[in-house]
This record gives structure tokens, sequence and C-alpha cells, in this order.
């Protein structure tokens, strides 16, 4: 890696995962990192973006909290537990 020079203007470009840096005007670039894809869109084992996993868990939570004083949710959250265990140990002992 090079120097800055002192009151230059760079402009930062991007081929992929590598991050390149040029003095404003020139054509010469140096690297000057590197972005993983993992890093830009970081995924949860399996595969969904880790935003959109956190967005579910707290809708869940929300939707758990509202069940204590929700006494139709509640149910309805019931049955879904126990159906949700009857498909996960069917055929299981």
């Amino acid at each position: 890696m090079g120097t800055l020079t002192p009151g230059a203007t760079y402009v930062y470009e991007r081929n992929g995962e590598e991050i390149y840096a040029r003095e404003t005007g020139q054509t010469e670039r140096t690297i000057i990192g590197y972005q993983y894809e993992n890093e830009i869109d970081p995924r949860t084992h399996d595969g969904r973006p880790l935003y959109e996993h956190i967005k579910e868990d707290r809708l869940w939570g929300e939707i758990r909290r509202e069940a204590r004083t929700n006494k139709v949710l509640q149910a309805a959250l019931d049955r879904a537990i126990l159906i949700y265990y009857l498909s996960k140990n069917n055929g299981k002992k």
C-alpha cells in the first residue's frame, strides 16, 4: 500500500470484492481493501438475509407478548404449537 497525496481528491471503485482508490484525473488505481459477500449481506444458517431473520424474531416476540393478554391469540398459538409438535414428531418415537 502507498501513501496518500496531501490535498488530492480520490475516487473509490469496486470490482467484485476488491476496492480500489485512484486520484481524480488519473487512470492508475491501487487496491485498498476487500469486502466479502457475507459482510455486505450477512445470511443465517438457512440462507435468509440476517435482517429478515431479525425482523421475524421480533414479530414472533411481539405476538407472544400480546398473547399473554389476548385469549383468542393465545388459543391460536397453542394450536399452532400443537400442530408443530405433531408434524415434527410424526412417525418418530
